[in-house]
């Protein structure tokens, strides 16, 4: 029997991250189609007496709960009849055009029902996607939130956590629990932490929505974002929630002074069983215009938990761009995913969130985790701890800004501590379990909650329920932390509770400033009109991005560079040329003058050494040339070449990188070239001397072996770029090529 042929990459490739992923055809009648399903209705709407009474196909009478609460309180009807008589194409290309005002494509958007606007998302791609996200999000400069959690719920933890997130620049910090009933000192700790590290970080709980208010009543939370709505009815029912009574919850956080936004995303109703035949961005679109008609500031949307399932479809990660866009145009904020496990591939995982990053929303993700992946009780998250760098550098890479900056190890040092210290006087002064000073040191330097002592989980629980049934506040937390020193932080947690009281940052895209300044999409909107408008990263904030603690001063690189004392070169005669069977060793105009050593960090003494030692090994003779009137090593090899008897020249840059060329070789040909200079060692140059000098005597040796390191250049470029810098200005043309003395002290 004839064995199956396999090939050895194919092999290699089901090895790779990405292979672990599940990829599916689509299945429209299961609503596993990301967009343009068979079973999505075609625009249409009809208006008469000033109501809606046919819209995407159905007639009033067939309109479910989701139709009736779009109908009456998610389309605006003043508008509708010029919107819907527009073609959707027109209006797609409205979205990238930047002479039409974002203004007046939201006044389009606002009448079109929800057909319609799944049909202009079908006529753009993703960059287009993105050119109109950069115009329609509401708030002018974008930001991020923090997730902040950790297994053993310790609230030292929690709070050192969310001081480190607010002095990275996190506008909102969403915390939740492993044990519901730990959600009183969860969201304590964080209110608590968050204002040590940015005064004015908004916080969460999320939790159940009737104990989530609670808390918020309490003062412990300023904003809500758990509150899922669906697109279609029996999706809507397994939660027992219907459109309206979701629009009476934000009505509760708002008339509260808390600010809501309402969940959902692409999959959710599929992945419940009740897809129904529709595309998943139709059913979105669904639930933005609720989200829209129940009158939240905004929504947390771009598939979230259910992600793996959008991209388990072509499509999906677009499908995911455009319920983003969507909201936006629908005049909401915008937090936009990324917070959940996306993919096993980090390549993967970094193209999705470019769609979002690099135009910008209000929330670049609605959640990255400020510990590693095993505290996020989130399920977690698609970006934590270990990840920070990477985004940083992104940031610097591109000159782009999600609110973050980088941050130096000290003053993270400084503010988990304060942060842990103050939490454990709160919980001192308000009677709880305490907090001991062991906590407090292991939050402050903690890489995850391994590192954290355990505690009496028994206690905490009690205590965490006994303060939830109390009549404590928020302002008693105020009074604890003045009692215990700590002025500065109850300031802010009173100034959290006043700007309640105002209610200032119930408006859309609302976050504060460290002043507490609200900025929001009424007094900082975003005003994209095309290049030269809108955010730019510049000033303090493009300064405070590009300012890495990794960045190194490029002349530390090269400092201490001078003359190798191991190695006399003085001139004598200028050039001639020789004859016989000899080897001509051409140097670069810096080599032992004004730089000592390779990129390998091996002297040129010993470098220079080890070449005329391989020559001698073979009794051939040697000269030595300076090559003044260049720095190519081509150039430095061939120069040294054409001067000699045999033809046979090395090159030798002061870099490290060598060659044996031959006269009458075009200039970029050679016989070996030693690239890899930092993988070199002296017997890789003994190695080419030994070569040099079988070619001078007509022999055809093995090339000189050479280790390739692919990533050399990542590491070294830099340092490269300014030796070689070094090394061109020492170039003297006047000076020519002249042969040299060696003398080898």
């Amino acid at each position: 029997m004839k064995t199956e042929m396999r090939s050895k990459r194919f092999e290699r490739l089901r090895q790779r991250d990405i292979n672990k992923e599940v990829f599916v055809s689509e299945m429209p009648e299961l609503g596993l189609i990301v967009m343009d399903s068979p079973g999505d209705p075609k625009p249409s709407l009809e208006i008469r007496d000033g109501r809606i009474v046919e819209m995407d196909g159905r007639a009033e009478a067939e309109f479910d709960a989701i139709d009736r609460f779009i109908a009456k309180h998610g389309i605006n009807l003043a508008h509708a009849p010029e919107a819907m008589a527009m073609g959707s194409l027109e209006i797609a290309r409205m979205l990238v055009d930047i002479h039409v005002p974002q203004r007046q494509v939201m006044q389009v958007f606002s009448g079109l029902s929800p057909a319609m606007i799944a049909e202009v998302m079908s006529h753009l791609n993703v960059v287009e996607m993105m050119m109109a996200m950069q115009k329609m999000r509401q708030r002018k400069r974008p930001a991020d939130q923090a997730h902040v959690t950790n297994w053993k719920e310790n609230p030292a933890l929690v709070a050192a956590d969310a001081a480190e997130a607010g002095l990275r620049g996190f506008a909102e910090g969403e915390t939740t629990v492993r044990v519901a009933r730990m959600a009183p000192f969860s969201a304590l700790a964080l209110l608590v932490g968050a204002q040590v590290g940015r005064p004015g970080m908004m916080t969460q709980i999320s939790c159940e929505e009737a104990l989530n208010l609670r808390l918020a009543m309490k003062g412990l939370a300023t904003y809500a974002e758990t509150l899922s709505v669906y697109g279609t009815i029996p999706s809507f029912l397994d939660g027992d929630d219907t459109p309206w009574s979701k629009g009476i919850l934000a009505s509760a956080y708002a008339s509260r002074g808390v600010k809501s936004r309402f969940t959902s995303g692409s999959g959710s109703e599929a992945l419940m069983g009740y897809g129904m035949g529709f595309s998943m961005l139709y059913l979105e679109i669904r639930c933005l215009l609720m989200v829209k008609g129940a009158g939240s500031q905004g929504v947390q949307n771009g598939s979230i938990s259910c992600i793996a399932l959008p991209e388990s479809l072509p499509n999906g990660v677009r499908g995911v761009m455009a319920e983003n866009l969507v909201a936006a145009a629908l005049g909401l904020e915008v937090a936009s995913g990324n917070d959940a496990m996306s993919s096993h591939s980090q390549m993967r995982k970094t193209a999705k969130l470019m769609l979002q990053m690099l135009p910008g929303t209000d929330f670049v993700t609605s959640g990255h985790s400020v510990m590693p992946r095993k505290d996020n009780l989130f399920g977690g998250g698609n970006f934590d701890a270990e990840d920070m760098d990477d985004w940083l550098v992104i940031q610097r890479d591109m000159q782009v800004d999600t609110g973050l900056k980088p941050v130096r190890e000290a003053e993270v040092l400084a503010v988990r501590r304060r942060a842990a210290s103050a939490i454990q006087a709160v919980f001192r002064e308000m009677g709880f379990p305490a907090i001991t000073e062991a906590e407090v040191e292991a939050a402050t330097t903690a890489f995850c909650s391994d590192d954290m002592p355990d505690r009496d989980s028994i206690a905490d629980l009690a205590a965490a329920d006994a303060f939830l049934e109390s009549d404590l506040t928020a302002l008693d937390v105020v009074a604890a932390l003045a009692r215990s020193g700590f002025e500065e932080v109850a300031e802010n947690v009173l100034e959290m509770q006043r700007q309640r009281v105002l209610g200032d940052y119930l408006h859309t895209s609302a976050v504060f400033d460290q002043e507490f300044n609200v900025q929001s999409a009424v007094n900082t909107p975003n005003d994209y009109r095309g290049p030269g408008t809108g955010y730019r990263v510049e000033g303090k904030v493009w300064d405070d991005i590009r300012a890495l603690p990794q960045a190194i001063d490029p002349h530390a690189l090269v400092e201490g560079e001078a003359p190798d004392p191991g190695l006399d070169l003085a001139p004598l005669d200028r050039a001639t040329a020789g004859d016989g069977a000899e080897v001509v060793v051409a140097l670069g105009p810096a080599f032992a003058s004004v730089m000592n050593k390779t990129l390998a960090g091996l002297s040129h003494a010993d470098v220079l050494r080890a070449v005329l030692d391989g020559i001698e090994g073979e009794g051939v003779p040697w000269r030595v040339f300076k090559v003044w009137h260049g720095a190519d090593l081509a150039d430095i090899g061939l120069s040294g070449a054409r001067l000699c008897g045999s033809g046979i020249g090395i090159g030798l840059q002061s870099k490290g990188t060598a060659l044996i060329h031959k006269k009458g070789l075009a200039p970029l040909n050679n016989l070996e070239l030693l690239s890899m200079a930092p993988n070199l060692t002296l017997e890789s140059y003994r190695a080419l001397g030994r070569n040099a000098a079988c070619y001078a005597t007509g022999r055809a040796p093995a090339p000189v072996p050479m280790k390739v390191d692919n990533m050399a250049r990542l590491r070294l470029i830099v340092h490269t770029t300014l030796l070689h810098h070094r090394e061109v200005r020492q170039i003297d043309k006047a000076r020519g090529v002249e042969e040299m003395k060696v003398t080898f002290r």
